[in-house]
């Protein structure tokens, strides 16, 4: 699936992460990660693989995948700036982090949402069977 569109580019270089910015969305913007430390944010980045989307070289999205590179994969903060929503930035984006995910033959991607249901039912993604099977400790 080509990941791209005509005005935004998907990459999975690390090296191109703002930092910065990653760490305003989810400490200041998001839902689920308000408050977050920078150092905790650098320790996620670098324990994970990292996916941005970018409009002329600046970040507009951010997605990790946290995995063991063979049989499981986390999808989360993923994060769409509110000045590129609703133009297929968040499509393009897991459009491309499934992708990057497909030569591991991953048995599960699990993710956690609390809005976007819609956007990932069009990658396969759906409602646990079983989620009395499943178990958290610590967090919200």
């Amino acid at each position: 699936m080509n990941t791209d569109t005509p005005q935004f580019e998907f990459s999975d270089d690390p090296a191109r992460l703002d930092r910065d910015r990653v760490q305003h969305w989810l400490s200041e913007e998001s839902y689920w990660a308000l408050g977050r430390d920078r150092a905790v944010q650098d320790r996620a980045i670098e324990g994970s693989l990292n996916f941005g989307m970018y409009r002329d070289g600046e970040q507009v999205a951010y997605a990790r995948i946290v995995t063991d590179g063979a049989t499981f994969a986390w999808l989360c903060d993923v994060y769409v700036d509110a000045s590129v929503r609703s133009l297929g930035v968040g499509v393009a984006l897991i459009a491309g982090v499934m992708d990057a995910l497909e030569p591991l033959g991953l048995g599960r991607v699990a993710l956690a949402t609390r809005d976007a249901h819609g956007l990932y039912r069009k990658f396969g993604f759906d409602s646990l069977d079983e989620p009395q099977k499943w178990m958290t400790w610590g967090g919200k």
